[in-house]
């Protein structure tokens, strides 16, 4: 059986004022898509395009519930999540030129302490 790669993810845009919650099973492509406003819709329409928190899964299942129970929350919750990881609101996808490999689990904390995938 193959392994499959599922994250659900917070977007927002340059002023941090709107949030958007997906899921996707490329995260690296969905983030150049929203960078090069591919996505039609609400995220092009607010450019939507940094990466400020993501969760990995292995089960599409478990990362649907997942994205299904963050629409569901208020935004201060949604913001505590975030802030919890990336206090600094750092895009996570900032260096990316291309699609990155993600192998394994990384955590957005193992990601933010990583200069190289951050602007300061």
């Amino acid at each position: 059986m193959r392994d499959h790669n599922y994250y659900v993810y917070i977007a927002t845009n340059k002023h941090c004022t709107t949030l958007y919650i997906g899921m996707t099973n490329d995260l690296g492509r969905r983030i150049i898509e929203h960078k090069n406003g591919e996505r039609a819709g609400f995220t092009q329409r607010y450019q939507l395009n940094r990466l400020v928190w993501f969760e990995y899964f292995r089960d599409v299942n478990a990362a649907i519930a997942r994205e299904k129970k963050l629409k569901g929350w208020l935004r201060s919750k949604k913001i505590a999540l975030i802030e919890k990881e990336n206090p600094r609101w750092f895009d996570l996808s900032a260096d990316w030129e291309q699609e990155p490999k993600i192998d394994g689990c990384p955590s957005v904390e193992e990601i933010v302490r990583d200069s190289s995938l951050r602007s300061e």
